[in-house]
């Protein structure tokens, strides 16, 4: 599984002009699928973005992880995590199918309000309009394969 995982002051997702999913401070994660995931990943993808110490502490310094720092998750489903890149026109191969990539982003969903997050979300393959208002910028990949 990899995530793209962006502090933010505040982030929504639109679907069809109607706002389905919106935060304050917290992170908008965008997160991909792979064909060989499985729930350990999910869990442990869950356990590292949760934990991540990048929220600025009384001394300025990023050492606040989501829960201290009292912030939120607006969690997006994002095939082209996994594009390939060869060529000029992206090829999507490498990314999970519905069959498997659906459960696996409930899963990641359900490990993040499991910790006591508040979870907002998209609608896994619709056409979503993200908007968000970075912090620092504080941009952060995560892929499973290297954690």
């Amino acid at each position: 599984m990899r995530a793209v995982v962006t502090r933010v002051t505040e982030a929504s997702v639109v679907i069809e002009g109607k706002t389905v999913g919106s935060i304050q401070k917290g992170f908008l994660v965008l997160l991909g699928v792979a064909p060989e995931d499985t729930e350990a990943e999910a869990i442990r993808l869950a356990d590292k973005v949760c934990g991540c110490r990048v929220f600025e502490d009384e001394n300025g310094k990023m050492n606040l992880n989501l829960e201290t720092a009292g912030g939120d998750l607006l969690i997006i489903s994002q095939f082209t995590l996994y594009a390939d890149l060869k060529s000029r026109r992206p090829g999507f191969s490498y990314a999970a199918k519905p069959d498997v990539a659906i459960p696996l982003y409930e899963k990641f969903k359900e490990e993040c309000r499991n910790r006591g997050f508040h979870v907002e979300c998209g609608e896994f393959g619709a056409d979503m309009k993200v908007s968000s208002v970075n912090d620092g910028p504080v941009t952060l990949l995560f892929d499973t394969a290297t954690l």
